[in-house]
């Protein structure tokens, strides 16, 4: 039987060869039309050569196969299935990984690219070069200094056999090295090597270069190499120019970064609002601390939480945190201090263009601060951080990464506008809303939604269908940064709250500041009294009920309502999504794409592995 009909009779059924290469065991026993071979005489069977192969086609004996066998399976599996698989790998991989290694180690031993950490004195960043030798004039060299950069090569460009131009940047500034023959040969550089460097660097790899600062005829500050630069790690894949395959961009986070340089640049300013933050509360008094992010009870927002189990506490139930709002709460209570925190919450929930399971989130509580110091707060953190971030777009050689983004406008000056709630929806639809804290409150809205001709959200309770209405009618007006005041009590159950003299509602003492119709920030006078606190938690329950929203573990926190028995001061709390402010910076119009390893999908891609 010649080697192309087994490859036939042994890889031909689809659901055998995926379940033997990935190691499963659900293995169905091959069709009788494939097994009439086996009753064929003697003669016309497989070659005992090949019999081995045999126990691969039934569980039941598989593990009776031996290793060398195993082995040679395998071989002959990856031959032969070559072409199906190949069309599973995505379009966009270089596939030169093979070629690249073979390139290698015909110039020397792999281990030799990738030595120890250099270890030298006159190590400088490309910036470095480009702020202190910045005075060097037209084909001057600086022969009386001899510096070492490090970097990603650019690009390697050869001019005739004695001269090659290699590029390296880091961290966005790039500088690059001559390495002309007749310089290194004065330092004993001999021709082979030249010739072995000249054609084993390419974009992509990592190198040192040596050598003096010196200023081209063409006024490029470059460093004159008085050494073979050095490899520190190759890449054993060649770097596309653009990748468009979400299956790369999921399952290859780095080759995102490497190929799209919006990521880097959108990094850095996603670290510049955090540091900014984290200075305006330091410099207001603020103590940042860190609360819990695995939970025995998922408080402080409404929200369906991640369960999870832990060892120690096998028939506990936990959640991942939805917030940290109530754990912040104890702590204004026991040390009366303002407090804020910066850290990541998880909310079991969908994925869309502003909303990933896992996000970045800011919270601070201040004691006795009133919901005007707060609209005051904001309107100061937000005017600080559209200064700083436009200084560095401004001043781009901070990093020339910068210079790919658009800057987006500068805020406008404080005050912003507000938008009281039940006024602005009873101006729109031309009619006042029901009484909203009234028992029949939710039925009276399901009418008003079918009188509107206005479709319902999904599990329509009280909340949710005030939160339409707001959606419909009051944040389409929030074009620049508008805060929308006087929230019905039923949405917010953490609130202060109060009977409005001129509507007669219930209203809380909140405000949320959106901005092109997208919300940044909530804040609230938070509810201190424990007897109103457990009102309002368990008229939350209530309306989940009216909607039939999935209960989990739904009940009162008695645990936080013991809690403000020992005394909350009046405080204001504050809360904004991190990534919405990088959002909101850098004009990027998916939250995936300020998340340093995207949304939740590119995790899980992620996860499975190697992707071909």
């Amino acid at each position: 039987m010649s080697s192309s009909e087994v490859a036939q009779e042994v890889f031909g059924w689809s659901k055998l060869q995926s379940a033997l290469f990935f190691g499963r065991g659900d293995v169905s026993p091959p069709p009788p039309q494939r097994l009439q071979h086996l009753r064929r005489p003697k003669a016309h069977r497989m070659s005992a050569t090949c019999r081995f192969l045999r126990p691969y086609l039934f569980r039941s004996i598989r593990r009776t196969v031996k290793p060398d066998h195993a082995k040679a399976y395998l071989a002959f599996q990856r031959r032969f299935a070559s072409k199906d698989s190949a069309k599973a790998v995505p379009a966009n991989t270089t596939n030169d990984f093979a070629k690249r290694v073979k390139q290698l180690e015909d110039a020397g031993e792999l281990d030799s690219y990738y030595p120890l950490n250099p270890r030298l004195s006159n190590i400088r960043t490309a910036q470095q070069i480009h702020e202190e030798f910045q005075a060097l004039a037209n084909d001057e060299v600086s022969r009386d200094t001899t510096v070492t950069v490090f970097g990603r090569v650019l690009s390697r460009r050869a001019s005739g056999s004695k001269l090659v131009f290699i590029d390296l940047e880091d961290r966005g500034h790039s500088v690059q090295g001559l390495c002309n023959f007749g310089e290194l040969d004065k330092h004993g550089v001999a021709r082979d090597e030249f010739r072995r460097f000249s054609k084993v660097a390419r974009k992509g790899d990592i190198y040192s270069i040596t050598g003096h600062p010196t200023r081209t005829t063409a006024g490029e500050i470059s460093i004159l190499t008085t050494e073979l630069p050095r490899p520190l790690a190759p890449s054993l894949h060649q770097i596309p120019d653009a990748v468009e395959n979400p299956e790369i961009l999921a399952r290859r986070p780095h080759v995102d970064f490497l190929v799209h340089r919006r990521r880097a640049a959108i990094l850095r300013i996603r670290s510049a609002i955090i540091s900014t933050m984290r200075k305006y509360f330091e410099e207001n008094n603020f103590l940042e601390v860190s609360t819990p992010i695995i939970t025995a009870g998922a408080g402080g927002a409404s929200a369906t939480p991640f369960e999870t189990r832990a060892q120690e506490f096998p028939d506990e139930p936990l959640t991942l945190r939805i917030a940290p709002e109530l754990f912040l709460k104890r702590m204004v209570i026991g040390t009366g201090e303002r407090i804020y925190e910066l850290g990541t919450v998880f909310r079991n929930e969908g994925i869309d263009a502003t909303h990933n399971p896992e996000f970045s989130m800011c919270e601070f509580y201040e004691p006795y601060a009133t919901l005007p110091q707060l609209i005051a707060r904001t309107e100061s953190l937000f005017s600080t951080l559209s200064a700083t971030i436009s200084s560095l777009y401004d001043d781009a050689s901070i990093s020339p990464l910068l210079r790919i983004l658009t800057p987006p406008a500068p805020l406008p000056p404080a005050p912003y506008p507000q938008l009281p709630f039940i006024p602005t929806i009873t101006a729109a639809i031309g009619r006042p809303l029901p009484l909203l804290h009234a028992p029949d409150a939710h039925d009276n809205l399901l009418s008003l939604f079918a009188d509107l001709d206005l479709a319902l959200p999904t599990d329509p309770t009280l909340p949710r269908l005030l939160d339409e209405l707001a959606s419909q009618y009051i944040e389409p007006q929030c074009t620049g940064p508008t805060f929308i005041t006087q929230h019905p009590e039923a949405i917010s159950p953490l609130a202060k709250s109060f009977t409005c003299p001129s509507t007669g509602q219930r209203i809380a003492q909140r405000v949320e500041l959106f901005i092109a119709g997208r919300e940044y920030v909530n804040a609230y006078e938070e509810e201190n009294s424990p007897w109103e606190q457990r009102r309002k938690l368990r008229q939350q329950l209530e309306m989940r009920v009216q909607g039939q929203e999935r209960d989990v573990g739904a009940a009162v926190d008695e645990n936080y309502i013991e809690a403000l028995e020992w005394g909350l001061p009046p405080t204001g709390g504050w809360g904004a999504g991190v990534d919405r402010l990088v959002m909101l910076f850098t004009g990027a119009q998916r939250i995936a794409d300020v998340q340093p390893f995207g949304s939740l999908r590119n995790v899980v891609g992620l996860g499975k592995g190697r992707p071909e």
